[in-house]
């Protein structure tokens, strides 16, 4: 039967040790057991000394609905204990926040991205409780995408708080596998333990890393179901482009598009776009997913209130394979195709983005400024599609020999 790893920390009673310590929670509104029922609150009913919370980007409540809005410090109404924000006056820790804790409890849920913000926040805590000698357990919880590991690999001089660590995009880890492969990345003596959830088979054709009938909260506003979780991968590249990723609609993340009308796109865009696709891309990099052409208007965001056209990504069919589906690829080649029968659309976003100031946005996403040459023909001997994909299988397979070594599944 499967249990969260804050169900077997609660369930087998392994917090005896911290009983007579001071504890801090890193935990967001996704921190539920199987019953949605509050970490927080599931500590309070035990005999620990919960002293302070911590909450990542969107708040620890999940209260905040966009990227780029940053939370205050609180006192917690109902435990009157302070609860800090890592997305607000500082993304890490301070000595402040640390000097009344011995251990760190982390119980986030993550989708498997290395541009997901909680990696940044799970890294930057790492680091300060390193520096300053305090214990850290992660609580386990599912990868809601699995093993597939896919993306290039973040390049040095690219590392942004949306890309920490040298890892592909899509890395295949839990949050507690990627824990300790950071502590071993880093050489850290850092006091670490990772609390396994029981029951996980991330390998399960049925499930594709998330447990059969096990409520899906979302971590993040924009990621209101595990459809798009699979595919965010490749559809978050959207963010560093003038493109739309479906903000602002009911099913973002999910869709793709162009304000038609707009430089040089026509009101057929949909439809040659998606041909254009199926006729270019290699067919592995379509497996698994049913583009359907279509139309939509994002109520905020970039292009609200505009009429875009462009497709959906279906994962939700009989014949979805969730090992053969390659979003990073997908995505990749879809904006290549674009480009080419668009070349008058600027599609490139500016900084600033996400506290920087001076890189592309799209290249501190993508790992560096190969796949933004790649999309655009910068240069002709790396333009095709096989050049690209050889570039993808190096990284991916250097990285799943790494990381396969931390796997607790």
């Amino acid at each position: 039967m499967f249990a969260f790893g804050i169900e077997n920390f609660l369930e087998n009673k392994l917090f005896k040790p911290f009983e007579g310590k001071r504890i801090g929670l890193l935990a967001h509104q996704a921190s539920v057991d199987k019953k949605l029922r509050h970490s927080l609150d599931l500590l309070k009913e035990t005999s620990l000394n919960i002293v302070c919370a911590f909450g990542p980007q969107h708040g620890m409540r999940g209260e905040k609905q966009d990227n780029m809005i940053e939370s205050d410090d609180y006192v917690d109404p109902k435990y009157h204990i302070p609860v800090y924000s890592l997305y607000g006056k500082t993304r890490k820790p301070t000595s402040s926040m640390l000097q009344d804790v011995d251990v760190i409890l982390v119980d986030l849920q993550e989708v498997g991205n290395r541009i997901y913000t909680y990696i940044a926040t799970l890294v930057y805590m790492m680091d300060a409780c390193e520096r300053w000698g305090k214990a850290l357990w992660v609580l386990d919880r599912p990868n809601p995408v699995g093993r597939p590991v896919e993306g290039l690999c973040l390049q040095k001089g690219f590392e942004t708080f949306v890309g920490v660590v040298p890892t592909p995009m899509r890395h295949g880890l839990t949050l507690g596998e990627f824990a300790l492969w950071y502590k071993r990345y880093k050489n850290y003596s850092l006091d670490l333990e990772v609390v396994p959830m029981l029951g996980y088979d991330p390998t399960k054709s049925h499930e594709w890393g998330w447990p059969a009938g096990v409520s899906w909260v979302n971590p993040s506003p924009n990621l209101p179901r595990l459809s798009a979780c699979r595919m965010y991968a490749g559809t978050v590249l959207l963010e560093g482009t003038l493109l739309s990723e479906g903000r602002g609609t009911t099913i973002p993340l999910e869709v793709l598009g162009a304000p038609v009308g707009s430089g040089g796109v026509p009101l057929t865009c949909p439809e040659d776009w998606v041909k254009s696709i199926h006729e270019h891309l290699p067919s592995s990099w379509l497996e698994g997913a049913l583009l359907r052409p279509c139309y939509f208007e994002p109520v905020f965001q970039k292009h609200a209130g505009h009429l875009c056209g462009g497709f959906q990504i279906h994962v939700d069919h009989a014949s979805y394979d969730h090992n053969a589906f390659k979003p990073f690829r997908l995505v990749s080649g879809a904006l290549k195709v674009f480009h080419k029968l668009y070349p008058d659309y600027e599609l490139w976003r500016k900084p600033p983005y996400e506290y920087e100031e001076v890189l592309m946005p799209f290249d501190i996403l993508s790992g560096s400024d190969l796949l933004r040459k790649w999309i655009s023909d910068k240069d002709i001997s790396m333009s095709s599609f096989e050049w690209l994909d050889d570039q993808l299988v190096q990284d991916e397979n250097a990285w799943k020999e790494e990381s396969q070594k931390f796997w607790l599944y």
